[in-house]
């Protein structure tokens, strides 16, 4: 067992706080102390050393009632743990994948605008969550309010496991449903309507017609080189990569009409759709070219790849190989998919002309 005073530094103070490690997992206590970063008068050294030797007492008495974790016994002052704090320190630790640092951030913003200043682990009981989850369902959509909740209770269910709380009050708390969303999509119509329209930006619908082609999401088109291009006779043409989203490696097939589109083979490690970029001036482009095209939809990047999922379905291939090629992790994904192309079949019923009887 280890405590470690650390420093987190602001502009011109540092917070202190504790570092615990136990049993190999990772705990903090943030003490609501803070020193000046570059003491400039001997009043400021003086403040600097008295809150150091303050925070050094409060780290040793800390190691001795660790000692009595092992009695089953959660000390009060890991529950006087500022939970907003906390929540912060996990937000941070989620800085590799920014897909779900966003959704934690997203859920620390929302619990910043719920929450009293100082809350503490005390605090949050069952009563409290149920409010939270309110506040959330008024604030945001239904799927982001679950995403963000089903952050809150994994930030309680940590502080369980790393003994901050002898009890979790969220396990008894129900999630938030997730509903079925929207997935707009472009019919093979629509589709060729595209290729034959022109774009703005070249580049952009190059990218975005191979999507539909492939499903190739928006962040792996970004980053994909003409070397993740590979041609064998047996197998014929495929990308292989590794997803951003999900760091899978990824072995994509795709066909000899979707790598002609490609056009030229540059060189090994330069970008194939070199120049695509993420901005609100791109997306205003996509949506001129499609209406240009004479289409009233609302479509986005994304779209693309429902698009080569429905083209999939509508063709016959087993769901399982349509999870495959999309590098779903859950076949519930894909279902989604499904279910679209069902509302279709009722659409396409609903066209028989009325008869007389």
């Amino acid at each position: 067992m280890k405590v470690t005073l650390r420093e987190k530094r602001g502009k011109e103070k540092s917070s202190l706080y504790l570092e615990y490690y136990k049993n190999g997992k990772r705990q903090y206590e943030f003490l609501k102390l803070k020193i000046f970063n570059s003491p400039t008068t001997s009043e400021q050294r003086k403040q600097n050393k008295e809150t150091l030797a303050l925070a050094e007492k409060i780290r040793a008495k800390r190691l001795l009632e660790l000692q009595s974790l092992s009695h089953g016994f959660v000390p009060e002052f890991k529950k006087q743990t500022d939970f907003l704090e906390y929540f912060k320190m996990l937000v941070e630790d989620k800085n590799s994948s920014k897909s779900n640092f966003d959704s934690w951030n997203s859920c620390y913003q929302q619990l910043k605008k719920f929450a009293k200043p100082g809350i503490t682990f005390a605090d949050i009981d069952e009563n409290l969550i149920n409010k939270f989850k309110e506040h959330l369902l008024k604030e945001v959509s239904q799927n982001s309010a679950s995403t963000y909740f089903n952050k809150f209770r994994a930030s309680l269910r940590i502080a369980f496991e790393n003994k901050i709380i002898n009890d979790n009050p969220a396990k008894r708390i129900k999630g938030i449903k997730q509903e079925d969303p929207e997935r707009e999509y472009l019919t093979e119509e629509e589709v060729q309507s595209l290729i034959v329209t022109d774009c703005e930006f070249p580049i952009l619908k190059r990218a975005f017609i191979f999507s539909c082609l492939s499903g190739l999401r928006w962040s792996d088109c970004i980053e994909i080189k003409w070397s993740n291009l590979q041609y064998s006779k047996h197998d014929g043409w495929r990308l292989t990569f590794r997803q951003v989203k999900t760091k899978g490696q990824e072995y994509l097939p795709i066909t000899n009409q979707t790598r002609e589109w490609l056009g030229q083979e540059g060189p090994p490690e330069e970008k194939i759709f070199k120049g695509l970029r993420y901005s609100a001036w791109y997306n205003l482009k996509l949506a001129q070219w499609v209406m240009k095209a004479g289409i009233t939809k609302k479509i986005t990047f994304h779209c693309a790849r429902h698009t080569h999922a429905t083209l999939l379905i509508a063709h016959q291939t087993d769901l399982y190989m349509v999870m495959k090629i999309l590098g779903h992790k859950n076949i519930k994904t894909t279902q989604i998919y499904a279910k679209i192309m069902d509302k279709n079949k009722t659409k396409a019923v609903n066209n028989i002309p009325t008869f007389n009887f």
